[in-house]
């Protein structure tokens, strides 16, 4: 299970790191700071989970749900929304290391 987290928190990485190339690289060429939203990000990789998403979340949980978390939520930029989910699933699956040492019996 650790693993899979782990896993899962290298592709959150990843994500963040291409959302932050991306956003940088349009900065440049705009001469001006550019933070892609990541419901624009969604929207760019594939619009029918996101509207799927949208239609659950206001039927099978309160529509107030959507509205104030939900949407705030898409709202944020798209490489920091990644690197808590990033943190997050790495926080998870983080195995302590032993008290007494590496080299005990």
């Amino acid at each position: 299970m650790r693993f899979l987290l782990r896993l899962a928190s290298l592709v959150a990485l990843a994500a963040a790191v291409i959302a932050g190339t991306i956003d940088s690289i349009q900065s440049v060429a705009a001469s001006s700071v550019v933070m892609t939203p990541i419901s624009d990000a969604w929207q760019d990789v594939s619009p029918t989970t996101l509207t799927s998403l949208q239609s659950s979340l206001s039927y099978y949980i309160h529509p107030r749900f959507y509205t104030f978390i939900f949407q705030w939520l898409m709202l944020q930029p798209a490489f920091a929304v990644f690197l808590v989910i990033a943190l997050l699933l790495w926080m998870i699956g983080y195995k302590k290391p032993p008290v007494a040492g590496r080299f005990t019996a």
